[in-house]
């Protein structure tokens, strides 16, 4: 058991000891509160002081009894209390209240579930981009390797309603549900929907059929990854050249060409404008490739006439530093 946890433990047997041993004077010798309290520390704390009062042969057993269980929790407290200093538990503890307390200030932040491959892969697309995110983990192992990442994480298990809502659930944007068993993908993501009705949840199918319950759990997105892989490797062959472009276009280490999603905010300026009245193509060179209405619409290489409105989506192609001049364009008042 953690030591920290048999600390707290030690210290609430020995409330319940002082707690006993005041009701106990009080009920044996009808000794005032105070009196009580005082003759129970001594004992528990075998100063050797006389005694409040005479005590009666019954008094006499219960001081015996409770100096015996008394002994035993200090002891137990003081064994507890050098573990933890002399482990380094003190600076672990610091450590971790620090990380809670960065973790208590996240809002419309991500919450990945399982710190495997894919999630290992997520984190550092996330923290590339960057985008706030905690990880939920339950292995101890991995939450070392978490550690030397530098991420902030929660050690504890995801179907678990306390652990989500430490995670800063309710106040989350997201979450991303990749552990290896569909089952508890399943768990999670039922969870999750049940604390926050509002939450953009992803979730990861590997066997066959499990995107239907993950669907039905509540998740907006089920990704299989044997599925996506095993396309990609056959469109490889087939349209190699097309897979090529693709890579390009969305991985990171290509840093000629990238391709990215930008939303028109409330009340822009170029709400209401069309692609060439807006003006994005001749002020920053980028290419509009897509635009994702409100609805759900996807509109495919839009017309230049194609009409913008609030918290539409653009999907464009081009330079990091032309699509960082369009993100900057269009966030600004104008």
């Amino acid at each position: 058991m953690d030591p920290v946890r048999h600390l707290k433990i030690s210290f609430s047997v020995l409330v319940a000891l002082v707690s006993v041993g005041v009701f106990g004077y009080m009920s044996i010798e009808n000794w005032r509160f105070l009196d009580a309290l005082y003759m129970t520390i001594i004992t528990l704390g075998t100063v050797g002081f006389r005694e409040v009062h005479e005590l009666s042969d019954p008094g006499k057993v219960f001081t015996i009894v409770l100096v015996i269980f008394g002994v035993s929790v200090l002891g137990y407290i003081v064994g507890s209390l050098a573990q933890i200093m002399f482990e380094g538990q003190f600076q672990r503890i610091i450590g971790r209240k620090k990380v809670e307390k960065m973790i208590e200030a996240l809002s419309d932040h991500y919450i990945i579930c399982g710190y495997g491959r894919m999630g290992s892969l997520i984190c550092r697309e996330f923290a590339a981009k960057p985008l706030p995110f905690v990880v939920v983990e339950k292995n101890s192992e991995i939450i070392d390797k978490i550690k030397d990442e530098g991420y902030l994480y929660l050690h504890g298990d995801s179907t678990d309603d306390e652990t989500l809502l430490r995670a800063g659930i309710k106040r989350a944007k997201g979450l991303i549900s990749v552990v290896t068993s569909d089952t508890e993908n399943v768990y999670i993501t039922l969870t999750a929907r049940g604390l926050n009705p509002d939450l953009y949840i992803l979730a990861r199918s590997g066997e066959e059929g499990s995107e239907i319950k993950l669907k039905r759990a509540g998740a907006n997105k089920v990704v299989s990854p044997y599925h996506i892989g095993g396309s990609r490797m056959a469109q490889a062959i087939l349209r190699p050249n097309v897979v090529d472009f693709i890579e390009i276009a969305t991985g990171r280490e290509h840093l000629d060409l990238q391709m990215e999603e930008i939303e028109i905010p409330e009340k822009s300026r170029f709400a209401g404008e069309t692609l060439v009245s807006c003006g994005f193509r001749k002020e920053t060179g980028v290419i509009i490739i897509g635009v994702k209405k409100t609805d759900g619409k996807m509109v495919f290489n839009p017309h230049s006439h194609t009409k913008l409105e609030e918290s539409d989506t653009l999907i464009i192609l081009g330079e990091p530093g032309a699509i960082d001049k369009l993100e900057q364009l269009i966030a600004s008042p104008g």
